[in-house]
């Protein structure tokens, strides 16, 4: 079968947030091959959420897993470690999302690759743009970098300490 380079964005903002995000990348690692972790960022929450700041990290790796097999077995490793659906942008031990599955375009009631706020959002573009900086959107035709570089609010996302074990 063949493997696609996916990047999974990961974010914590419940509990032990770094230690949720190691937690999720070793069950990740169960689901895909990891090849690179990016440092860990922080920026303020989304939305009318005033509780901890997310912690955000990307992971690339590679699957064998079609790209709804692969959501639903995020969505597995998220009901586990405690994550329940409710208020958009509120409080989660682990959020999971697909980035970016290959050079995949899918539009449907259950997924949107790329995902469709990537371009928009500086706390998954610095991440990927550590691990990707020359990566090209399979829509927008702009690299990571470029995106990052248009984003307004990549000045209040910053590294945080300490980082996600090597891989």
């Amino acid at each position: 079968m063949h493997s696609t380079t996916v990047y999974i964005g990961l974010g914590s903002n419940l509990g032990d947030r770094v230690a949720n995000l190691r937690e999720a990348v070793a069950r990740l690692s169960r689901t895909i091959a990891i090849e690179r972790i990016s440092r860990l960022y922080v920026q303020a929450p989304l939305g009318y959420v005033a509780n901890d700041a997310f912690i955000n990290a990307v992971v690339q790796g590679k699957t064998d897993l079609k790209p709804l097999d692969l959501l639903a077995a995020l969505q597995e490793i998220e009901h586990a470690m405690g994550r329940r659906r409710g208020v958009q942008y509120g409080p989660r031990p682990i959020d999971l999302d697909i980035l970016l599955y290959g050079t995949a375009q899918i539009t449907s009631l259950e997924l949107t690759i790329p995902h469709p706020l990537l371009p928009k959002r500086a706390f998954v573009l610095k991440p990927l743009a550590e691990l990707a900086p020359n990566l090209m959107h399979p829509v927008l035709y702009y690299t990571i970098s470029q995106l990052l570089q248009d984003v307004d609010d990549a000045n209040q996302v910053k590294l945080y300490e300490p980082p996600l074990p090597e891989q």
